[in-house]
């Protein structure tokens, strides 16, 4: 049995809040820079550069690289024999997400209650989802979410008839819908089967994946690079200004599901797509 302090995951969370908020993640700053060599109109090409501009002063400044610095998702894989020692796990989660935010100033965006929308002034409570998995490794995926692009996740709850067809049209019009209140070029996760709730954590952990990546199984794969290419064929662009890139990449994660449904979620992020990962 390992044991770990928590303040140990104290101090990960608040680096991890600082660095996804002032810098893309490797495989997201790839796509951005490939985006600009592959997007054939003259203002997509303008939009891309000015946001490519943007990055960089975020970089060199440590301004963040969005004004909206999110809702702190958090993934936490938990090794089934780790031992947390010094105090509450998700005590210590939040103390991590306040000190990033606070000593980061990082805009705070989280209200206390959903209907008395008092801010909570240094944007806790984190959504955390918790996994155990094998080992004596804690993995924490820190993915701050803007609420401009998660407004515009949708969910269908769809008959097994609709199938695949159905599947597609789903993330069709969940992006078309979107539109540029993504700020596109945007990341698009997708969540297939389980219930309810599921196909939305499943949609979510999507946008984590690295957009260089695809799902190993190969009608998915297939899945994803074709509605890839349809996203890219609507014409909504960088900004919703127009052109042929309005989304970097689509991630497909699949679960089994009930006999009498077909659930789908869609999760959209923006061009940041902001995601730390580490592991102690």
């Amino acid at each position: 049995m390992r044991e770990l302090h928590v303040s140990e995951i104290t101090k990960e969370i608040k680096e991890m809040c600082i660095e996804a908020n002032h810098f893309l993640s490797k495989d997201m700053d790839i796509a951005m820079k490939n985006a600009l060599s592959t997007e054939k109109t003259p203002l997509g090409c303008q939009i891309l550069t000015q946001l490519q501009e943007n990055l960089q002063i975020a970089g060199e400044d440590m301004i963040p690289i969005c004004q909206d610095t999110g809702m702190a998702v958090i993934f936490v894989e938990i090794g089934q024999e780790v031992h947390f020692i010094g105090g509450s796990l998700e005590e210590a989660i939040n103390e991590g997400v306040r000190q990033g935010y606070t000593e980061g100033f990082l805009r705070k965006s989280v209200v206390g209650d959903p209907l008395i929308r008092e801010n909570t002034k240094d944007n806790t409570p984190a959504v955390i989802h918790y996994e155990m998995v094998t080992g004596d490794k804690v993995t924490i995926t820190v993915a701050p979410k803007g609420f401009g692009s998660e407004n515009m996740s949708r969910v269908f709850m769809l008959k097994p008839a609709d199938g695949i067809e159905g599947v597609k049209n789903a993330v069709l019009t969940a992006v078309k819908d979107a539109g540029p209140n993504a700020c596109p070029p945007m990341v698009v996760g997708v969540g297939i089967g389980g219930t309810f709730e599921k196909c939305a954590l499943l949609a979510k952990k999507a946008l984590t994946r690295p957009v260089d990546s695809h799902s190993h199984i190969p009608y998915v794969k297939e899945m994803e690079e074709e509605l890839l290419q349809k996203i890219n064929g609507l014409g909504i662009g960088p900004g919703g200004l127009g052109g042929t890139t309005t989304a970097l990449a689509v991630n497909i994660n699949t679960y089994p599901t009930h006999i009498a449904g077909l659930p789908v979620a869609v999760n959209i992020c923006c061009h940041v797509n902001r995601h730390v990962v580490r592991t102690l």
